[in-house]
């Protein structure tokens, strides 16, 4: 049975691929709030003594406005702990997948969705260090895979971690009478976390490189709230505003490989089904 070392397991997307994973592999992770006090040493230490067959990376701060407000604290949780576990895949021979953003696209003007390939220069400190843990993990270990993940959401079940989300922040705002704010020029894809654990089984494969990693979307972020919505059931108001972004992925290199993501629209309808709201 592989080994699979989880970072970040108490975390959101952590939390879910050991209640999905198990009983399919041998699931491991290191000490809560381990990664707040150690070093490299003892990191790769820990790595040595588990010898796992994968390291799964998906510890991060990942609050856009806190890394601005904290650049050294994020500079250490997204670029350096990566650039430690890639140190320590090279000493135990793991296969090291980690999850990056999309937001290593903001401040892109093209249009449409976006390929792996663009030059980039992220408009925000999270993705300039994305963008960073990347490249200095990928020259340690050309063989690490990394996830460019789009926004993702879960509905609260399964006694699991949850944090805000668009069907959240959606059901939240319909309970307290509140308005949402959205831009018809505000482009992204919103992809439903259970779909991407069961692609990360799959992309265990992949050889190295970087990845996007989530669900398409045509529509703007006006229209999709607005969709959400109606698919929820519930009616909230939106309030429309002009500020631009495009953070849509193109999947076209993961297709290549067999794993394909559901559409935004499609990953809520699926979401409810998983959740015995709604049938497709």
């Amino acid at each position: 049975m592989k080994k699979i070392l989880i970072t970040g397991a108490g975390g959101f997307v952590g939390s879910r691929i050991l209640q999905q994973w198990l009983g399919k592999y041998e699931l491991c992770a290191l000490p809560k709030g381990f990664f707040c006090t150690a070093d490299e040493a003892l990191t790769r230490a820990q790595v040595e003594a588990l010898h796992p067959d994968v390291i799964l990376h998906t510890a991060a701060l990942s609050d856009t406005s806190y890394c601005a407000q904290h650049p050294a604290e994020a500079y250490r949780a997204n670029v350096e702990l990566p650039v430690w576990l890639a140190r320590a895949a090279q000493q135990t021979k793991a296969k090291l997948m980690a999850f990056s953003s999309d937001q290593v696209y903001a401040g892109v003007q093209q249009q449409g969705p976006l390929p792996e390939t663009l030059a980039l220069h992220p408009a925000n400190i999270y993705g300039q260090y994305k963008l960073e843990a990347e490249q200095r993990v990928l020259e340690l270990c050309p063989d690490s895979v990394h996830l460019r993940a789009s926004w993702m959401y879960d509905l609260p079940g399964y006694g699991l971690p949850i944090r805000g989300n668009l069907p959240l922040n959606l059901l939240r705002a319909a309970l307290k009478g509140e308005a949402l704010r959205f831009s018809r020029n505000d482009h992204r894809g919103v992809t439903y976390v259970r779909q991407v654990i069961e692609n990360l089984e799959p992309a265990m494969a992949l050889p190295g490189g970087v990845y996007n990693f989530g669900s398409g979307n045509a529509e703007n972020m006006v229209c999709t709230a607005r969709q959400f919505a109606e698919t929820l059931g519930i009616a909230v108001q939106i309030e429309e505003e002009s500020w631009g972004r495009n953070l849509v992925m193109d999947t076209t290199k993961l297709k290549r490989f067999g794993i394909r993501f559901d559409t935004t629209q499609q990953g809520i309808q699926r979401c409810l089904k998983d959740y015995g709201l709604r049938t497709l």
